[in-house]
């Protein structure tokens, strides 16, 4: 019996609404060391899966169960040997899975609506799951870093491999970007300014409360429908001129000075502090920008990319000291992603493009330079943009010679998985677990589990 990728049920526990037990009677299906499961956990989380529309191959009862005792085994071994997660590693995973969330559902809205939650009481019930799975993840490292790959395993592994079931390597392409931004006049600057100031003056003399301007003004859809409230947030998961600001607030009854990040202008007001973590509510303004403004960006781009056409510098070299990029200026115009917080990958299959970015590479050759286009960045700047297409790889069978490190992490991924495997069934012998009646007639993953 398969079980479901651990990866998916990572994901299924971190968008779960997590049980509340206050004031009800919770039923205990598994004990793990000392460690409780609960049936409201095994219930929620087939709750969402259903919802999401994943198909358990097997009774869910029995595979949610035996996923969190596995789990289990990983954060008590963790505790022995001192492995923690930082702070730090819990504000970077947060903030990650929020973004995918929202990517996923369209809106922090949605978030709210899927799990019953308002997001400050939603981000915070993610920290102790994201804990608990950043140190399952440095656990499986600790366990699998010794495990290496040689190049002999690698031809074995093809050669024993049914034609059939040898990896199809999607497209891949590899871009590069230089982006600009348009102008935005002074006078745009300094209206959004004058608005911020007048709400400060109304929010300040009693005319009205911070959290209906929110309502009314915030250009943060995300917050503005909560008044504008952020929710308890540690000074890595807002950016450093928001949380300058934002952690220095000492009066809950004053407005913040005009704050500028890479979203716009700020004013903000505390709410709370508990420790190292602040609540504050905030209102975003951006300036809007003018036509003319992204038509003479379009312009320059345009002269830019003729420049490098006729060899008058590189494109690497304009995105060094041309482009308005931060993400991707250091690293001469080349474009990543970020599979997960501690990795970062170039190569991009197209659907995992912004959607612009793919329209402009999809039929252009390698070494080719797009014509000008507008886009929207992550942090909801419209910018102009031209981008190179370095490299493509047509999909295609995985080879020896041409796919050697995809291949090389395939076997890898096997071996690791037998070193996990391995470790798992060990613990399993030196563990206490007990299954209560009802939720032991499994065909488990691991039969090794010891039922008293």
């Amino acid at each position: 019996m398969k079980r479901i990728y651990w990866s998916l049920f990572m994901l299924l526990m971190a968008v779960s609404s997590f049980a509340q037990r206050d004031n009800v009677i919770d039923e205990i299906v598994w004990i793990v060391g000392d460690e409780a499961i609960f049936k409201s956990e095994v219930e929620e989380l087939r709750k969402n899966a259903q919802i999401q529309g994943v198909h358990w191959d097997g009774d869910p009862y029995c595979l949610i169960p035996e996923e969190l005792a596995i789990q289990k085994l990983f954060i008590n071994q963790a505790v022995t040997d001192s492995v923690e997660a930082t702070p730090q590693e819990v504000a970077e995973q947060v903030n990650y899975t929020m973004q995918a969330l929202v990517d996923q559902y369209g809106s922090l809205e949605k978030i709210e609506e899927y799990s019953g939650m308002k997001i400050s009481d939603y981000r915070a019930t993610l920290e102790e799951s994201m804990r608990n799975q950043i140190i399952t993840k440095k656990m499986k490292n600790k366990i699998t870093e010794n495990v290496t790959v040689t190049p002999a395993e690698v031809r074995r592994y093809v050669k024993e491999m049914d034609v059939e079931d040898i990896p199809f390597v999607n497209e891949q392409v590899e871009v590069e970007i230089i982006t600009r931004e348009p102008e935005i006049p002074q006078e745009e600057i300094d209206a959004v300014k004058a608005d911020l100031r007048n709400y400060t003056e109304r929010i300040q003399s009693g005319a009205t409360t911070f959290s209906t301007l929110a309502i009314l003004y915030s250009e943060d859809a995300g917050t503005a429908i909560h008044g504008g409230e952020l929710g308890f947030v540690g000074r890595a998961e807002v950016v450093p001129e928001f949380a300058a600001v934002a952690f220095n607030l000492t009066d809950p009854g004053k407005v913040s000075k005009i704050v500028e990040s890479e979203y716009g202008y700020h004013i903000m007001q505390l709410i709370e502090k508990r420790g190292d973590r602040v609540n504050v509510r905030h209102i975003l303004r951006k300036p809007k920008v003018p036509e003319e403004a992204v038509r003479k960006g379009l312009l320059e781009l345009d002269s830019i990319a003729d420049d490098i056409r006729n060899e008058k510098f590189t494109f690497e070299e304009a995105a060094m000291h041309l482009s308005a990029d931060k993400a991707t200026r250091n690293n001469n115009g080349l474009m990543s992603y970020q599979p997960d917080p501690y990795t970062s990958i170039s190569k991009f299959e197209m659907q995992q493009l912004p959607q612009e970015v793919a329209r402009a590479v999809d039929r252009m050759h390698v070494g080719e330079i797009s014509d000008p286009f507008t886009m929207v960045t992550g942090s909801g700047k419209q910018v102009c943009a031209i981008v190179k297409l370095k490299s493509r790889v047509n999909g295609h069978k995985a080879t020896v010679n041409e796919d050697f490190q995809t291949l090389s992490e395939l076997v890898r991924e096997q071996k690791c998985e037998k070193a996990v495997q391995k470790w798992i069934e060990e613990r399993q012998k030196t563990t206490y677990v007990k299954i209560f009646e009802g939720w032991n007639e499994c065909e488990f993953h691991y039969p090794g589990w010891v039922l008293k």
